[in-house]
């Protein structure tokens, strides 16, 4: 598939000469092109299995041998690429994955998919990147397109990747291609996926960020080309500090309204009916997932490394990571209305993945609200069907069936998956705090919203 892609820079960028780009953009043309990609997780597998039905001949490399093994076996551990898709491309020769990672060597596109955590000291934990790097400069051979997917702050893919990769005086434009191109990944997400979402794409020279075009434009349906990989970095950053800062605006508006005895749900529904100039968000139990309760603070680390105080972000942050302490304060309000202490009650949570119907348990919300009752001393149990085994230090325990909820003293709403049948919960529980408004429509005084 090969797309139209617009140009998001205002004047239209001038392309170098490079004896290597127009090598490599045939071989791109023709699907001759070896493509490579590091890390096969959420991000890199769904990638991997894209470029492979685009027609390209891919291969993954992975730290994980049993990840590896799995793929060649035509079996998919990512709940968004069916296992069925993926033996059909290792059926076809299309897809491989390796642990050896001197077959970078044999790639013309190599796409860098890694996570990019964050410390104990919430600074930026760019050691996933830096491997990666090394791993390329180890075997980096002339005319290869390198591309940076993990989100970072902005200046990573010029002040710390390229650098590596100029180790041998080769020149980023003319002897390799550099660019950035952030993922947007919504594990879940039925309706959009990699090969339908906008890519962007920045590149540390113009020739770069027309190569990058050019692999993306292969296999994604509309590419955006900007000026600097710096720019598709901070794209990336706006993008979930954008979500990060409207949810922390509506979770604060549920505490509001609590003290005010009105119903946030309401209010929501309500604003949401104005066709312009206002977008829905709504309030929860806390930020999950990989990005957005950590992109924020890459770009408050950033900003803050060059004089500037990012206030609103910060005080995002805040309010957002303080929602678990306020879901237990409602547990243990809406105990005590029962005349029970939170202390040695049952307190069954009902999903701990970060987001419903995935198995992801990034930054999920459930995992402090579980500590923080079991700092209360509260005997906590959950149930999801997407997780069936918690190993988290502190939380080692097994998923329990529904029905354990009617020995429960309460039930918490975390996350809301659709396989949960709320009316049969809404009969079994004795308690329950929705933090999702998973019960609406469902009028008891035993349901306690958030």
């Amino acid at each position: 598939m090969t797309a139209t892609t617009p140009t998001l820079s205002a004047l239209p960028l001038a392309i170098p000469s490079s004896d290597r780009l127009p090598e490599l953009l045939a071989k791109i043309t023709s699907r001759e092109a070896r493509v490579g990609v590091i890390g096969l997780g959420y991000v890199g597998l769904p990638l991997a299995v894209e470029f492979a039905q685009a027609g390209f001949r891919v291969t993954g490399f992975e730290v994980d041998g049993h990840r590896a093994a799995e793929i060649n076996a035509g079996r998919s551990y990512i709940a968004d690429v069916p296992s069925d898709v993926l033996a059909q491309q290792r059926g076809k020769g299309r897809l491989s994955a390796t642990t050896d990672w001197a077959e970078l060597a044999d790639m013309d596109t190599i796409s860098i998919c890694v996570p990019t955590p964050l410390r104990k000291t919430k600074d930026p934990d760019l050691s996933f990147i830096l491997q990666a790097a090394e791993r390329v400069q180890a075997t980096l051979r002339p005319g290869q397109l390198i591309v940076l997917e993990s989100t970072t702050y902005p200046g990573t893919t010029d002040e710390v990747v390229l650098p590596m990769l100029n180790r041998n005086g080769w020149q980023a434009g003319r002897d390799f291609f550099l660019a950035f191109s952030p993922e947007r990944v919504d594990p879940g997400n039925a309706e959009f996926q990699t090969g339908n979402i906008p890519k962007v794409v920045g590149g540390v020279t113009a020739a770069c960020g027309q190569a990058a075009q050019a692999l993306y434009g292969a296999c994604v349906e509309r590419v955006l080309v900007v000026s600097n990989a710096q720019t598709a970095e901070m794209a990336k950053l706006l993008e979930n500090t954008f979500r990060n800062v409207n949810i922390a605006l509506v979770n604060e508006m549920a505490l509001l309204c609590r003290e005010l005895g009105l119903n946030v749900w309401e209010v929501i529904d309500a604003a949401a009916t104005k066709p312009f100039g206002f977008m829905r968000f709504q309030p929860g139990p806390g930020l999950g997932g990989h990005c957005i309760p950590i992109d924020p603070v890459y770009l408050s680390w950033k900003a803050r490394a060059e004089g500037f105080e990012p206030r609103l972000i910060e005080v995002a942050q805040q309010i957002n990571s303080k929602m678990p302490e306020h879901v237990v304060s409602r547990v243990a309000a809406a105990l005590n209305d029962q005349g029970k202490a939170l202390r040695q009650a049952r307190v069954h949570v009902l999903g701990v993945a970060y987001k419903r119907d995935v198995s992801d348990m990034r930054e999920s919300p459930a995992l402090d609200i579980l500590h923080l009752l079991k700092k209360h001393q509260a005997v906590v149990s959950y149930s999801d069907p997407w997780v069936p085994q918690l190993r988290e230090p502190g939380l080692e325990m097994d998923a329990q069936p529904l029905s354990a909820l009617q020995q429960a003293d309460c039930a918490v709403l975390v996350t809301d998956h659709a396989a949960f049948d709320y009316r049969q919960i809404a009969s079994d529980a004795r308690l329950i705090v929705d933090t999702r408004n998973a019960f609406r429509g469902i009028r008891s005084p035993k349901i306690y919203a958030l």
